[in-house]
């Protein structure tokens, strides 16, 4: 018999098959179309089609013309296989008729298409060949749709074990968010496109020689290198003597000869910031503009468009990418694997037979010895020594690998040292595999997927050093072996399985992204293979390539800018959206994938999260009983304490303080025993009050005896009694919160709130008393007492849960205890402890001063003196910012920003030992060099000076909190690197090995050989990147002569692995590597154009997304986020959410102006505010063109504006109308639109009036405004811009710490770099010649412009450039390892760690909005419709409402928030007494109640964290206990009502009943066991006739007496009466106050159990009245006997 211990499979679920449906009907008659070999060949032949197509090319063919035939054979043959399966399956299925009938089925008319389009393909080149039509032609165009049949070699996997339904809401959920965010985006390429028209237009002008004539301009008419003017005399370039400032489009060049970057109309304008969007080329065009207007403007504009568009827009794609994988990742783990933690590679399970006769997994070890090797040779292999010395020899290995360089073309490279030490090391690896097989067996060995790949590189490291394959391709096996050193630290292997272990997503995800770029590169090669004058995309080789290029964003500029110039100005357009599509996907959801792959490896599973937390909160709790370090010093000395010297007699005067401490030191040792083992006697174990009272009297009494007989002084005996009294308090409330516990589980539907508390009492009673539960069992069925255990086990679970968490909590409290304890202990042990200096006392009169000084702070906040709650100002944030740090650390601030202020002026022309203005520094104050030599001492002080911006990191607290995020994910960052660094590491050997020597060549390219390489050539010199000018006949382009010269490319070279490395780090940032690819495939060979191409796309798709997913990871883990599961994650979310929600400020509709109520539905109609934002966008595209005075179309364009602008200022009436001025007033948005239109006003007058450039100036400024108002009319737009605002405004700090980095950085530049002379990057727009300039050049390399040309201009050394030793200021010489290690930590800090920060920030902001109606918690609709049912309870739209109101408001709610007075009247209840008791039944906010009915809508068991949930349990218990004392005071009343109204038929009954009730009150009160005070003559008045009063409604009947109603008990007289127990007795005050005659007239406590007893009882004089009181007294004991903890003898018998 088969018995399983654990189910190995999951319970199945309903497949959903997106993929073709190929299982036909069996009974067909067409037999083959079913066989699983068909599929699969058909697979095989939509692969060999797309290689058919790729290699169907007319340079393909040229090249290689035997191709053209074999093209045709494929396709003739993968023509007839797809038609017979088209014939066989209609003839199947049917053509048109019946349900799955061939033209109804979605993957039978792509397969049909499919089949179409080989037929066009096949008789296309039929005509090729029979030359009818020319293979050149655009006809071959027709090919474009025949890559997609690559779809059916994966749709087979299109296959879910999931519903559906589900996949399709995911897909469609996914698909709306991405909708939305690109509609997001769209609006703000639109925004900065009519921003970009309107504050630059062209970029036509530009200086050209003085003889140049209109239609003649050639290259040799432009200046060198080509420059931008303005017209302008004030502002912009001027052109140079020789050279004037002309119109290139008035001169007669075309637009294409222009370019189509630009800013000239809208549509061109947002093809231009999306191109500086992507951050490629963007610091061009800000050189261009800097050059034709104003500077301000241009940095204005393209720094802002980085910011926003760049760094927070975009990168909320990666927000939505990683929130809908989050999502479905629990859906597909299955399919991809589980992210179970790091197991050992050699273990596997097997089924084994157990005692039992079952069957049971069982691991078995595949290292066991099983091989024919002796035991010694055994034990060795399996010993630790052994592992280590391979580990160490691959670790010298990889060491000698890597110290190979070139030697010169002399030398011979085929038997050098390193040839012999990789044979040796290569024999050395051979053997261990031999002895690894033979001691393990071969079947042994193989199992283990270490030893598969140990064995890989054993046969390619054993081929390698053979000399033909030596220095080949095989070179690859012999880096590799540097992976297996990646075992010797454990935390780099755990880190790399996490990432790297579940292989199926991240490997499904690389198959995607290759197939993407084959199908797409085939797309492009039969779209643009026919363009002349095209050469990227004429075969599938540098197709591939191109599209490649595209994806890294690496010149993808070029590439688009190539093919836009090659198809001609009517095919641009569609190109260009072709390619802006295919890099808008590439790099924002292919990359954003990526990043979410690695985000959900590093995701910890939801119980592994709680059981970290629970961790996480003991070791919290652990830290913090330990002091900090500065104060455990002190335990290292010996106590010496302070001795008071007494000189009166002790009788003279009360005895002085004596230290614990000190007293501790004279306890009898015995005694300490015997109190310890009193404290721990446990109190909670005895089964009757009366057992523990007389246990804590004897405790007290033992206590006593020995204080008595000990010499302590008073002082002692005090603080034993205080002690015990409190351990008691501890224990007593360790006990209710136990007996307390919450009960986990949802009460059904059918059955009330109270009823299943009532239940979970009873419950709870039966599992404390083991006797009661057995007697109670007896009797019921199987299943009952089955369910029955059920119940039990959970609440048990549930029951040692809570007893976790609340010893987690008294763990933290005795630690927070046992430190103050400590630290007192310390102070009064030791003289120097808390003594500043040494010297200053403790509470001396200048350390007092010093610390008034040091702490004084701004503080603005008011309490209210009567709830306690905080005011709001109206300057709140203000105060905030000022109250942010101390005035001295203010002060401080001031003088650092003074400082940096002052260094900004400085640069190597105007130095701060020259210029006593700048002379701030203390350095240079006592010591001021004249002359500081390059690399000396003193510029190295001059650097570190430059650090002084720094000091804002320690004055600043936030700032603080951003470097404790940046260093605390060290550990995971250095993790990265050390992958990376063995990732360049191998490729860089790879590299050293392969081209050492082979990348110089002659400067000449027509000179091949190194002998011919002498002698001088001329030149072409790049005049333009923009310009697209022909040469004419005869003409030459500019350039000069220069001598021959046979070298290295200019960057990078692989001579050695220090050069290798830093090729590929520049390559790694996505910077340099096309030139690094051409020079490669140039000049050593086109194959090896892999090598690159596969570097690049581990480095960028796996490596760099590395560090986002890691800074993202870090930063949610110090946010406290990482540990949190989905729903605690939703509920902070949730709260963040609540927090940014404001009430509506909509006055409600008008009821009694018919006119006003008119206008009120016409403005709030959807049609209407849907015609208001199209009318906001049609006057937003009149700024499509340039609005310039001189134009005569801005003319119509301005008068059409005035029309609108009338439009909106009836739509401003209207709303005032309807709404009335204050109404209007009270809404931000009516706000804005009023200052808008309001403007519009102003320019419309001003237009008319003046009619100047100014005016149209500020008419665009109006426009533009009024376009940001099109957010707030979109839900979708006002989510992801409230995004947007929140994430800067949380990342403004982060910012701010990323400017000081920058400034120092900039101020470093300044004294490094400040006299390095021109380059190819370092020019007069970016320099380290000032600050300004230096902060420039650094915002540019932050978004990687060309950042590593830049350094290497920076690296320039003689005899390039004049050194000087006397003065770094008169060189121009540059800095080799400054430069390497000032760019390289620069881009590493900024680029890979603070940007990647701000990502995380928008993620973290993303989720804050990223809910549905799917979500557990409120959705939007629930939050507006919250907001609809405020505005209507808050009339006065002031943000609070009284606490009366909360009851109607709660009624008014519909949806997921209604309240069913019927079901939840308990709820209802308790949600208004929870409003009563926030503020003590004084107003509540819109907040507060939103707050209320969030706790309430979420399961906190689920949501809540530990300490956030321990009080809301406690909040909600102590709520329930006041709700049903006033539910019991209720009942009360409506008793006493019917026994007054019976009494009122006869005053004299009445009277008669007063003076008896009276007389039996005071004899109730007065047994034995109770003593009373004297009663008040006005105590009659508690029993006054309440017929005066009105009786109240219905529907207040519905309701709990409140705080707030005016009928409501009073607290102070509910106090006032209530009677005080004391050691088991009852006493009533003295003097209690008259209780008014309203509702609450009967307000009886638990406390006043007998007061109740005697007025019921003397109140039932007749016999219906002493029925009623019987009633009374039965139910109160039920309700006693429900509600009590304690024992029977605390309850009265009524």
């Amino acid at each position: 018999m088969l018995k399983r211990k654990q189910s190995s499979r999951v319970e199945a679920q309903p497949v959903t098959d997106f993929g073709p449906d190929e299982s036909l009907s069996d009974n067909a008659d067409i037999l083959w179309i079913n066989k699983p070999w068909v599929h699969s060949l058909l697979r095989i032949c939509a692969i060999i089609s797309v290689i058919s197509v790729c290699m169907n090319t007319p340079k393909t063919f040229e090249h290689y013309p035997p191709l053209q035939y074999v093209t045709f054979a494929l396709d003739t043959l993968l023509m007839f296989l797809y038609t017979a399966e088209m014939i066989a399956k209609m003839h199947i299925r049917g053509i048109v008729k019946g349900d799955s009938s061939y033209v109804k089925d979605r993957w039978c008319v792509f397969d049909g298409f499919m089949v179409f389009c080989l037929w066009v393909s096949l008789v296309l080149q039929v005509f090729e060949i029979a030359e009818i039509v020319d293979q050149m032609s655009p006809w071959g165009m027709l090919r474009i749709p025949r890559p997609l049949i690559m779809i059916r070699a994966f749709r087979i996997y299109f296959r879910f074990e999931l519903p559906r339904t589900r996949i399709t809401n995911i897909l469609k959920r996914s698909g709306e968010q991405i909708w939305s965010v690109s509609i997001f985006l769209l609006f703000f390429l639109l925004l900065y496109g009519i921003l970009g028209v309107q504050m630059f237009g062209t970029f036509t002008y530009h200086c050209v020689t003085d003889d140049t004539q209109p239609g003649n301009v050639t290259w040799n008419n432009l200046a060198i290198p080509d420059t931008h003017c303005s017209r302008e005399l004030e502002e912009g370039y001027q052109c140079p003597p020789g050279f004037k400032c002309m119109d290139l489009e008035d001169l007669g060049l075309s637009r294409q000869e222009l370019g189509y970057s630009g800013f000239n109309e809208i549509g061109t304008s947002i093809f231009t910031v999306y191109e500086a969007a992507s951050q490629e080329g963007w610091v061009f065009l800000m050189y261009r503009a800097i050059d034709s207007f104003p500077r301000w403007r241009s940095y204005f504009y393209f720094i802002t468009l980085i910011f926003f568009l760049a760094w927070l827009v975009k990168n909320v794609f990666i927000a939505v990418i990683i929130e809908t994988f989050a999502e479905i990742r629990v859906q597909f783990q299955q399919m991809w694997g589980s992210r179970s933690s790091t197991t050992s590679t050699a273990t596997t399970q097997m089924f084994h037979e157990d005692a039992a006769g079952g069957w049971q997994l069982v691991a078995v070890d595949v290292n066991k010895p099983q091989g024919r090797a002796p035991a010694c040779l055994q034990k060795m292999m399996r010993s630790s020594v052994f592992h280590m010395f391979i580990l160490s020899m691959v670790a010298v290995d990889v060491i000698v690998a890597a110290s190979n360089y070139y030697k010169g073309e002399n030398f011979k490279r085929q038997y050098d040292e390193f040839y012999l030490a990789e044979v040796a090391f290569t024999v050395l690896f051979d053997l261990e595999a031999l002895l690894k097989i033979w001691c393990l067996g071969f079947t042994g060995y193989i199992s283990s997927s270490l030893h598969k790949f140990e064995l890989l590189l054993v046969i390619g490291t054993t081929l390698h050093i053979y000399p033909d394959l030596y220095h080949s391709q095989f070179t690859y096996f012999q880096v590799l072996r540097v992976v297996r050193l990646i075992k010797i630290s454990p935390a780099l292997e755990d880190f790399v399985y996490k990432i790297f272990g579940p292989g199926k997503k991240l490997g499904s995800l690389v198959v995607f992204t290759a197939s993407l770029l084959i199908v797409m590169s085939a797309i492009s090669l039969q779209m643009f293979c026919f363009v002349e004058e095209l050469d990227r995309f004429t075969t599938f080789p540098r197709a591939f390539m191109s599209m490649f290029q595209i994806l890294t964003q690496e010149g993808w500029v070029d590439v688009m800018d190539q093919t836009l110039n090659a198809v001609g100005h009517m095919w641009a357009p569609v190109v260009a959206i072709y390619f802006i599509l295919y890099h808008l996907f590439a790099t924002l959801i292919l990359l954003s994938l990526f990043v979410a792959v690695i985000l959900d490896n590093l995701e910890l599973d939801e119980d592994l999260k709680k059981l970290k937390q629970l961790k996480q909160s003991e070791a919290n709790a652990d830290t913090k009983e330990k002091l900090p370090l500065r104060l455990r010093i002190f335990e290292k000395f010996p106590n010496r304490p302070q001795m008071v010297k007494i000189s009166k007699l002790p009788s003279d005067f009360t005895v002085p303080k004596i230290r614990e401490s000190f007293m501790k030191q004279f306890i009898d040792r015995q005694q300490q025993d015997t109190s310890c083992l009193l404290r721990r006697l446990p109190s909670a174990s005895s089964s009757s009050c009366d057992h523990s009272k007389r246990s804590a009297i004897e405790e007290n009494k033992y206590i006593d005896q020995k204080l008595r007989k000990s010499v302590f002084s008073i002082r002692a005996r005090n603080l034993l009694e205080k002690e015990t009294a409190i351990n008691k308090i501890l224990r007593a409330c360790t006990r209710q919160r136990m007996l307390s516990g919450s009960f986990e589980g949802q009460p059904a539907k059918e059955r009330s709130i109270l009823s299943v508390q009532h239940h979970i009492r009873q419950e709870r009673r039966s599992l404390r008393h083991g006797s009661n539960s057995q007697r109670i069992s007896r009797g019921k069925s199987l299943e009952t007492l089955t369910q029955d255990h059920s119940n039990t086990v959970r609440y048990r679970n549930a029951q040692r849960e809570d007893s976790e968490i609340k010893m987690i909590q008294e763990k933290k409290e005795q630690a927070e205890m046992k430190r103050k304890v400590q630290e007192e202990e310390l102070r009064e042990n030791h003289p120097y402890f808390d003594k500043p200096l040494f010297i200053v006392g403790r509470e001396h009169r200048f350390r007092n001063f010093c610390r008034v000084v040091v702490r004084a702070r701004f503080n603005a906040s008011k309490t209210d003196p009567v709830t306690g709650a905080v005011k709001n100002t109206k300057y709140h944030q203000l105060y905030d910012l000022l109250g942010l740090v101390t005035y001295l650390d203010w002060v401080m601030i001031i003088v650092t920003i003074c400082s940096c202020i002052s260094m900004m002026f400085e640069s190597p022309f105007r130095r701060v030992m020259h210029a006593p203005t700048l002379q701030v520094s203390l350095i240079f104050l006592c010591w001021m060099p004249q002359n500081v030599p390059a690399k000396s001492g003193a510029q190295l002080l001059m650097v570190l000076r430059c650090l002084r911006p720094l000091r804002i990191f320690k004055l600043v607290p936030q700032m603080r909190k951003v470097v404790r995020e940046l260093f605390s994910g060290f550990k995971e960052i250095f993790l990265v690197s050390i992958l990376l660094l063995t990732l360049m590491l191998v490729f860089a050997s790879f590299g050293v090995q392969l081209f050492a020597g082979k990348l110089a060549k002659c400067n000449d390219p027509h000179i091949i050989s190194r002998e011919d390489c002498h002698g001088i050539f001329r030149i072409n010199v790049s005049v333009s990147k923009n310009l697209n000018l022909k040469l004419r006949p005869g003409e030459k382009k500019p350039g000069f002569w220069v001598p021959r010269v046979w070298a290295n490319p200019r960057n990078f070279n692989f001579d050695n692995v220090g050069n290798a490395m830093l090729a590929l780090f520049e390559v790694l940032s996505l910077k340099g590597w096309v030139e690094v690819r051409d020079v490669i495939i140039h000049r050593v060979g086109p194959i090896h154009g892999i090598y690159i191409h596969v570097f690049v796309f581990l480095g960028c798709m796996i490596g760099l997304t590395l560090f986002v997913g890691v800074v993202i990871a870090n930063f949610n883990e110090n946010k406290g986020t990482a540990l949190l599961t989905v729903d605690q994650r939703r509920w902070e979310d949730l709260k963040s959410r609540l927090k940014i929600a404001q009430p509506l400020h909509l006055p409600p509709r008008p009821d009694n102006d018919g006119f006003r109520a008119k206008m009120y539905d016409i403005t709030q109609h959807p049609f209407f505010k849907r015609t208001i934002a199209v009318l906001v966008l049609a006057q937003s595209v009149l700024l499509s063109v340039k609005w310039d005075a001189a134009d005569p179309v801005t003319v119509p364009l301005a008068t059409m504006s005035v029309v609108f602008t009338f439009i909106f200022v009836l739509e401003v009436t209207m709303k005032i109308i309807a709404m009335s001025p204050s109404g209007f007033w009270q809404s931000r948005r009516n706000r804005y639109d009023l200052l808008v239109t309001s403007l519009g006003v102003i320019w419309v007058i001003l237009h008319f009036a003046l009619l100047n450039a100014y005016t149209y100036m500020m008419g665009a400024c109006v426009i533009v405004f009024r376009f940001f108002s099109i957010c707030g009319k979109h839900v979708t737009l006002k989510m992801l811009l409230l995004t947007v605002v929140v994430s800067m405004y949380k990342s403004f700090f982060i910012i701010v710490g990323m400017f000081l980095l920058l400034l120092c950085y900039a101020f470093a530049g300044v004294v490094l770099f400040g006299t390095v002379k021109y380059g190819e990057n370092i020019n007069r727009h970016a320099n380290f010649s000032s600050a300004g300039k230096a902060i420039t050049v650094l915002f540019r390399i932050v978004t990687g412009e060309d950042w590593n040309k830049i350094m290497h201009d920076c690296m320039v050394q003689p005899p390039f450039c004049t050194p000087d030793n006397s003065t770094y200021w008169k060189t121009d010489c540059g800095n080799y390892a400054g430069a390497l290690m000032y760019f390289c930590s620069f881009y590493v800090i900024i680029a890979y760690i603070m940007l990647n920060l701000l990502v995380a920030i928008i993620v973290e902001n993303f989720s804050l909005f990223y809910s549905t109606e799917e979500d557990q918690l409120l959705s939007y609709n629930d939050l507006r419709h919250f907001q609809i049912i405020w505005n209507m309870v808050d009339d006065k739209r002031e943000g609070v409402i009284p606490t009366f109101r909360v009851k109607f408001l709660l009624r008014l709610l519909r949806g997921r928030l209604e309240v069913d007075l019927d079901k939840d009247k308990l709820l209802f209840k308790h949600m208004c007494y929870e409003m009563e008791r926030l503020h003590n039944g004084g107003d509540v906010t819109f907040h507060d109640v939103l707050s209320m009915l969030s706790y309430r809508s979420v399961d906190i068991r689920k949501s809540l964290q530990l300490e956030e949930l321990l009080a809301r349990e406690q909040l909600e218990y102590t709520i329930e206990e006041e709700v049903a004392k006033q539910t019991i005071r209720m009942w009360l009343k409506k008793c006493l009502k019917r026994i007054r109204a019976k009494q009122q038929q006869s005053c004299s009954i009445i009277h008669s009943l007063r003076e008896s009730q009276q007389q039996e009150l005071s004899r109730f009160l007065n047994p034995p066991s109770i003593e009373t005070t004297q009663p008040s003559e006005d105590m009659n008045a508690v029993n006054q006739d309440n017929s005066a009063q009105p009786e109240t409604s219905s529907q207040q009947q519905l309701l709990s007496p409140t705080l707030s109603d005016r009928s409501g008990y009073r607290q102070d007289s509910a106090d006032a009466g209530k009677p005080q127990r004391k050691f088991g007795q009852w006493r009533l005050p003295s003097a209690p106050k008259p209780i008014s005659h309203s509702v609450s007239s009967v307000n009886l406590p638990f406390g006043g159990r007998s007061t109740m007893k005697s007025v019921v009882c003397k109140m039932n004089p007749m016999s219906d009245a002493a029925s009623c009181g019987s009633e009374v007294k039965k139910w109160w004991t039920r309700q006693l006997t429900v509600e009590s903890d304690e024992s029977g003898e605390d309850l009265l018998d009524i």
